[in-house]
């Protein structure tokens, strides 16, 4: 499979070393420190575009490649509200569009782990949910694309939770953490609170407290490399195919 990236940040070296690995060829690298272009021969040779890199810049990404008739495999997150665009480009198998907010294996075992949790939690009110994030300090996005999944998850699962608020973000880049604050947040919304400190790849964890005791599951990543693994994985299964496509068609979830 011959593969262009658009992004050569620390997640766009480690997809290639994985790609490279298992047999792939990179034919261009787009990145705003590289001369790569979306016209080179490169890109034109290219089976399937792999994109990661800033909620910014991603949608144009997206754009370039889908007019040149390229199937686009993403993990950028913080450009949602384009999405719908996205979907509709896809329809009737015009284009082809890979998106999830999280590629790791462990993190869509997780979720599906939290909506099966979200189910069993609905007939037990006493229990009150929240979600905590924690990522790295270069984060842009926040919550993380992945925990408005998982709060997706929880909503679509609990009828007493019709939607989520940001409760906090709480920055620790320096010696004295910066925090934004929300106070309001009615018990029908899941509160989430987003931690960005250190180099953290990604840490979520979902809550349900009551006055007796608590349940809490979480999922720690170890390093970007589960993520990048993934992404590899869906670049293979989306060659050849039509439309847009996630994990859960992936993963038969």
């Amino acid at each position: 499979m011959k593969i262009a990236l658009i992004g050569y940040g620390k997640m766009g070296k480690t997809i290639e070393e994985i790609a490279l690995s298992r047999g792939h060829e990179i034919t261009e690298k787009i990145d705003i420190n590289l001369p790569g272009s979306f016209d080179s021969d490169g890109f034109k040779a290219a089976d399937i575009v792999i994109e990661f890199t800033t909620p910014k810049s991603a949608f144009d990404n997206y754009k370039k490649c889908l007019d040149r008739g390229k199937a686009v495999v993403s993990g950028t997150t913080g450009w949602l509200e384009h999405l719908p665009e996205i979907q509709e480009a896809c329809k009737d198998g015009k284009h082809t569009f890979f998106y999830t907010s999280n590629f790791s294996l462990g993190v869509n075992i997780f979720a599906e782990i939290n909506r099966q949790l979200a189910k069993l939690m609905n007939q037990f009110g006493q229990y009150a949910p929240s979600m905590t994030e924690t990522h790295h300090i270069h984060k842009l996005d926040a919550p993380s694309g992945t925990a408005i999944s998982l709060a997706e998850g929880i909503v679509d699962n609990m009828e007493r939770i019709d939607g989520w608020m940001l409760d906090r973000t709480i920055f620790t880049a320096g010696e004295k953490p910066t925090e934004i604050a929300n106070q309001n947040i009615p018990d029908n919304k899941l509160a989430i609170t987003s931690l960005r400190t250190g180099e953290v790849p990604g840490i979520h964890t979902i809550k349900y407290d009551s006055p007796d005791d608590f349940i809490e599951i979480t999922h720690s990543a170890k390093s970007r490399r589960g993520l990048a693994f993934g992404v590899v994985l869906a670049a293979e299964f989306t060659l050849g195919k039509k439309g847009f496509l996630t994990m859960k068609d992936m993963l038969g979830f």
